[in-house]
């Protein structure tokens, strides 16, 4: 398995880090760079994931120009050319998996697009029958499709905690009316606008979220798009309602931890190998899917 980044070490240069980005501030641009980090129940293991970075990067690069004629994005450049000065001698740390983008004032709501009963849609709705106040008809079986696609938005957490799916009422008293009805007919624009196109490739986009952030009073499209890291995607070949399905992200990593009683909490583990290279492989498996590219290791 080839060598995979933890975390970038540029000299002399302060970063903020995330769950999987370090991000770089510009003044008025930043540098996010996708490590090869991964998370699960919100912890951030010790074992990187090879190309995941990579991966995720060149999918949102992908989405920002499917998507360029239906929304405007923070994308400036992803030629490592392009960078300050002090940034091009470590292309070895940022090829392939950094993007120069505008800064934005960022909303604090994540845009939350669900197109199936899954995840914490799923218990929602066992306990409530709505998803995040949306009532649902009675009887529908897990991960099946919706009967029309619902916007849930969410609170936008700190590290080490979990967001908290609030109302539309909510998200209009934090963001205001006119941007509350923009991000939620955009966010619902672009999925079905991507959802087709992962239908066109073989895989069901169940559900994803979107970032917003306002520049020269705009509302644009920030942070990942569409990556299974913000996005469930299932292999239409396999999907059967009723039960989970398989996916393009860190499933091996959730099941493994579950299988061995993690606790949800507390510093990460050491990874096996064999966990590692199946995740690895399903993130390639994933980019390939939806981009009709081969993935050069």
């Amino acid at each position: 398995m080839a060598n995979a980044l933890l975390q970038t070490e540029i000299p002399n240069i302060a970063a903020s880090h995330g769950k999987v980005r370090d991000i770089y501030d510009l003044g008025d641009q930043l540098l996010i760079v996708a490590s090869d980090r991964i998370s699960a129940f919100d912890v951030i293991m010790t074992s990187p994931i090879p190309y995941k970075g990579i991966i995720l990067t060149q999918i949102s690069l992908f989405w920002f120009d499917f998507l360029a004629d239906t929304v405007e994005n923070h994308l400036i450049s992803a030629n490592i050319g392009d960078l300050p000065a002090t940034f091009r001698p470590h292309a070895d740390q940022l090829t392939g998996r950094s993007m120069l983008v505008k800064k934005t004032k960022v909303l604090p709501v994540e845009c939350v697009i669900r197109g199936y009963l899954a995840g914490s849609g799923w218990k929602d709705y066992q306990a409530t029958g709505s998803v995040c106040g949306v009532k649902l008809p009675a009887g529908l079986k897990q991960c099946q499709k919706l009967p029309e696609l619902i916007f849930t938005p969410a609170t936008k957490a700190e590290i080490g905690t979990h967001d908290e799916n609030i109302s539309f009422e909510e998200c209009v008293n934090t963001i205001g009316t006119d941007a509350a009805n923009y991000v939620r007919q955009k966010s619902t624009e672009i999925f079905t606008k991507a959802s087709a196109h992962a239908e066109s490739r073989g895989i069901i986009l169940s559900d994803t979220k979107f970032e917003w952030g306002v520049t020269d009073d705009k509302i644009i499209l920030i942070d990942e798009v569409l990556t299974p890291d913000s996005s469930r995607f299932w292999p239409a070949e396999k999907y059967e309602p009723g039960r989970d399905q398989e996916s393009f992200d860190k499933q091996f990593v959730r099941n493994y931890l579950e299988e061995i009683n993690f606790d949800k909490s507390g510093p990460g583990i050491e990874l096996p190998a064999d966990i590692i290279e199946k995740t690895s492989a399903k993130y390639i498996d994933g980019y390939e899917r939806i981009t009709g590219k081969k993935f050069e290791l």
